[in-house]
């Protein structure tokens, strides 16, 4: 439990419901994650004039953007004074489910869900750079950074996992951490298309059996997860003591 006295782990805005803090975990040494350096976030293209100014009273600085190319073009953004970085990692789950719906496949819960644990996997693989690079960002300066994708939820949250972890936030927390997206994300209206509810309600939240998928398959990387770190993001002991000297108290 945190003290009353923190800060608010969620961001309260009218245009994004998943913009929220990863700081107060505890950490590597029993530090914890400083309060108001790292956020995580649904897309930023709906913020409001009020909005913008919490953010700018944040202090927030920095920008990654993951979504695909399509994603930016339909919801783009700037923010002033607000460095923009963007981290191409295509929605390949969101793609491969509409071309089984539209090749008149029934796609069910159960392929939904291998679909999804099917992607973090790739998140772990192909989309390796894109997370280094996240971690290069975070390296070079501990100015106030968020990094968000279109729902906060999938590539932001394997993000959030592995930058919690290099800090030495426990297991069990991450995934705590990670599931706070099914009670904080607001599905935009509207978006049903062909697939049943019970599709839906897999591609749009999130489970364990997804991070999971994932961290298992780091886990199997030579070295478990300190040598992924090392060995695919490039994050190797010098590199982890930055960060908990940039990142924790």
């Amino acid at each position: 439990m945190l003290p009353a006295s923190t800060p608010s782990r969620s961001v309260p805005l009218a245009g994004a419901s998943n913009f929220r803090d990863l700081g107060g975990y505890a950490g590597a040494g029993g530090r914890r994650v400083k309060w108001r350096r790292i956020f995580r976030a649904d897309h930023l293209a709906a913020l409001t004039a009020e909005d913008r100014a919490h953010l700018a009273a944040l202090g927030i600085a920095r920008a990654v953007d993951f979504r695909g190319e399509h994603e930016r073009a339909v919801l783009g953004y700037t923010l002033p004074r607000v460095e923009q970085h963007v981290l191409t990692i295509e929605p390949t789950v969101v793609q491969r489910a509409q071309q089984l719906l539209q090749a008149g496949h029934a796609l069910t819960a159960r392929e939904a869900v291998g679909l999804m644990q099917d992607t973090y996997r790739g998140f772990v693989g192909e989309n390796a750079p894109r997370f280094a690079q996240l971690f290069a960002l975070l390296l070079a300066s501990d100015a106030p950074l968020v990094f968000h994708c279109t729902a906060g939820k999938d590539r932001t949250g394997f993000a959030a996992a592995l930058v919690l972890l290099a800090l030495g936030v426990p297991r069990d927390v991450v995934m705590q951490d990670y599931l706070l997206t099914n009670t904080l994300y607001r599905r935009p209206e509207g978006l049903a298309g062909p697939a049943p509810r019970e599709v839906l309600e897999v591609l749009w939240r999130v489970q364990e059996d997804f991070l999971n998928a994932a961290l298992d398959s780091v886990d199997r990387h030579p070295g478990g997860f300190d040598g992924y770190l090392a060995g695919v993001l490039d994050v190797h002991d010098a590199e982890r003591l930055r960060l908990e000297a940039l990142y924790l108290e």
